[in-house]
């Protein structure tokens, strides 16, 4: 079904197809098995979002072909639940999810940050809120343009720039987020697997701890970043190389002869969780995947 249009006009429907002047028959069974069939017209739904029943109203809040109007005023309902159900619905309007993203109620304004629905004017409103939530759930999307990208970059949240790091697509985010100050966000890089063997490289190589600890769990390295690795004066790092599912067998058998006996034994006693790994490569410059197209930052393919 296409997109919903929100043309604007009265929360309370007037006329004779209103709850006001024609009562739904039936007890709540009745009228919920009405809202949740979908043969029901369009017109009985308008009185069905008035129900009495929050169940019945959550029913109509759900219909991916329940008019733009008739969710409209379920957008302002007093239960919690009904407008969340809108603020999933994929069909609702751009209108609505504008009014839900900036509900009082966070969980309604998170149910928005997921639907598929939304378009850049919902994503700048939540790049500008005050729920660091909101806006980290907008660090995670993969529709994400670079004026927004930009902005969370500079984000005054280090958890906000965190899920950025772990989940751009896009090489000048990454970039960017490589230079950040605080450790926690380069330790979202370190997990990201868009990031280039040079890059890589540089994380390997970066004084925090745990920084290290994330990359070698994560991605694929170098046979020279390895080597280093190996000789880490951290035992959480050498220790998190022993147990990693992407170390080739060479390392893992340097790591068995460790003067630490517990990463001696972890390297020996290692079993893979898999037959195969899930290794992450890191991308060769220049190479674009097939069937990728061109992307925005954070995006993906169009």
């Amino acid at each position: 079904m296409g997109k919903q249009q929100d043309v604007g006009g009265s929360d309370r429907h007037s006329g004779s197809g209103t709850t006001g002047e024609r009562a739904i028959e039936g007890g709540v069974d009745a009228r919920l098995a009405l809202a949740q069939d979908p043969a029901t017209p369009q017109m009985t739904l308008f009185d069905l979002a008035s129900d009495p029943s929050a169940a019945v109203r959550r029913a109509v809040a759900s219909r991916a072909d329940a008019p733009a109007q008739a969710l409209r005023p379920l957008t302002r309902d007093h239960d919690r639940g009904v407008r969340e159900a809108v603020a999933r619905n994929p069909s609702a309007s751009i209108a609505n999810l504008l009014r839900l993203v900036k509900d009082a109620d966070r969980w309604v304004r998170w149910a928005v940050a997921g639907n598929p629905a939304c378009d850049e004017s919902v994503r700048r409103v939540m790049s500008e809120a005050a729920d660091k939530e909101l806006r980290g759930l907008l660090a995670e999307s993969r529709e994400l343009e670079p004026e927004l990208a930009a902005r969370l970059i500079e984000d005054v949240s280090p958890e906000v720039r965190e899920r950025l790091a772990t989940h751009t697509q896009d090489p000048d985010v990454i970039t960017a987020l490589l230079a950040d100050r605080t450790a926690r966000v380069r330790k979202g890089l370190a997990r990201n697997p868009r990031t280039t063997a040079e890059q890589r490289s540089a994380l390997a190589q970066d004084p925090v701890v745990d920084v290290r600890v994330a990359l070698v769990g994560a991605v694929e390295l170098e046979d020279a970043d390895l080597a280093r690795l190996v000789d880490d004066r951290s035992v959480q790092v050498r220790l998190a190389l022993a147990k990693s599912e992407v170390v080739p067998a060479h390392i893992r058998q340097a790591l068995g002869r460790d003067p630490d006996e517990m990463v001696a034994s972890a390297a020996r006693d290692f079993r893979p969780a898999s037959a195969r790994s899930a290794a992450v490569r890191a991308p060769r410059i220049g190479h674009r995947p097939s069937g990728s197209g061109r992307r925005r930052p954070g995006g993906a393919a169009r």
